[in-house]
């Protein structure tokens, strides 16, 4: 039996990557834990990612830091360090999950009432079927509907008309649609914009100064920029509106900050609530029309996904950028990271395979 989760990092350590040719270690760590961090570099150098950040946390201590392709040049006009900010993409889906169960907590809105309740269905061709969404379905993408209704990002996006590809609560399927109604609620609940309440609820106690639905300032000298597989600079990617199923920009330090401080530990959570959200609610068979072997092992719980019983995680996809988080409630273990080239999933099956001495089907599932 695995006494760890993370096979990789059995001793109370921390790490500090200075820039990202040098591995600097600020305390003595065994053979083992240096084996596997070292074996980053090839990973990430056989996929081309510019710019790898990370971070690790248990109990016993935490690592965290960064590394990047060598012998590669990219076109990187902004400085490089652990404060970097990435499009975190779909990572922004389990903190907006975090806030809905707060306010479950508070009797602001309940899992089981029609968010019609809260909000207009104007969008929805179908009204009967909109009126059947809750937030459980939402949370647990048992919505039907599809991720988007248009690009999201796009000036027709908020005024286009959303229909359903299956019946509400008939089946599991990814959709970021359904979150981006389910905000709209949140919103008129508590007569504030997303990054507003997510500030209060959840950057400032979690000690997030730089993590954002909305583009900050501060990003203009701290937001990376993405790069699609052909290695050209596709910018820093500014979206026109905060939408809780996609925009969110953080880094792994202040990630990592929630993950192991609201998800793991369930701070600011009833025990209700923060059992609710580590509760499977459907079989997460990716495409409802096309059964895989990769799916008998996911489930959807409120707002993230479990693997094996064992695993708890969520992967973020905004194209140039991409993300990804993996715990084990077991040994309050947990790690994260972000990378800003199309290229940044590549690497999750040898990774994850060194990180937890176990075969997780998280690269196949993912894959379209």
């Amino acid at each position: 039996m695995k006494t760890s989760f993370f096979v990789s990092v059995g001793l109370a350590l921390c790490l500090f990557l200075a820039g990202c040719q040098d591995q600097k270690r600020t305390v003595s760590i065994n053979p083992a834990v240096e084996a596997a961090v070292d074996g980053l570099q090839p990973l990430v150098d056989s996929c081309g990612i510019p710019v790898f950040q990370y971070a690790y946390f248990s109990p016993r201590g935490s690592l965290h830091g960064l590394v990047c392709a060598q012998d590669t040049v990219f076109d990187m006009p902004l400085p490089i360090g652990e404060q970097s900010i990435f499009q975190a993409a779909s990572l922004s889906k389990p903190l907006f999950a975090y806030i809905v169960m707060k306010m479950v907590d508070r009797g602001q809105i309940d899992l089981d009432t029609p968010i019609a309740t809260y909000t207009d269905i104007d969008r929805f061709e179908d009204k009967e079927m909109a009126q059947k969404l809750t937030p459980r379905i939402v949370l647990s993408h048992q919505t039907g509907l599809p991720n988007w209704a248009v690009s999201p990002s796009s000036d027709e996006w908020p005024t286009s008309r959303i229909t359903f590809k299956y019946p509400v609560d008939s089946c599991y399927a990814y959709s970021g649609e359904g979150y981006a109604f389910l905000q709209r609620a949140v919103e008129a609940i508590q007569g504030e914009p997303l990054d507003a309440i997510a500030r209060r609820e959840v950057f400032e106690p979690f000690d997030m100064p730089t993590t954002s639905y909305a583009w900050l300032p501060a990003y203009d000298s701290l937001a990376l920029v993405g790069f699609n597989r052909d290695g050209e600079n596709r910018g820093q990617g500014r979206h026109p509106r905060a939408n809780c199923a996609y925009t969110l920009r953080t880094n792994a330090l202040e990630y990592a900050n929630f993950l192991q401080r609201g998800l793991l530990k369930g701070e600011g959570l009833s025990e209700a609530s923060h059992k609710a959200m580590f509760t499977h609610q459907v079989h997460a068979q990716r495409y409802a029309d096309e059964p895989r072997a990769c799916d008998s092992t996911v489930f959807w719980c409120l707002g993230f996904g479990a693997v094996k019983d064992d695993y708890y995680w969520h992967w973020g996809d905004n194209g140039n950028f991409k993300a990804l988080w993996l715990l084990h409630p077991s040994t309050q273990e947990g790690f994260v990271y972000f990378s800003n080239r199309a290229t940044g999933h590549d690497l999750l099956d040898p990774f994850l395979k060194q990180l937890t001495g176990d075969d997780l089907p998280l690269n196949d599932w993912i894959r379209n």
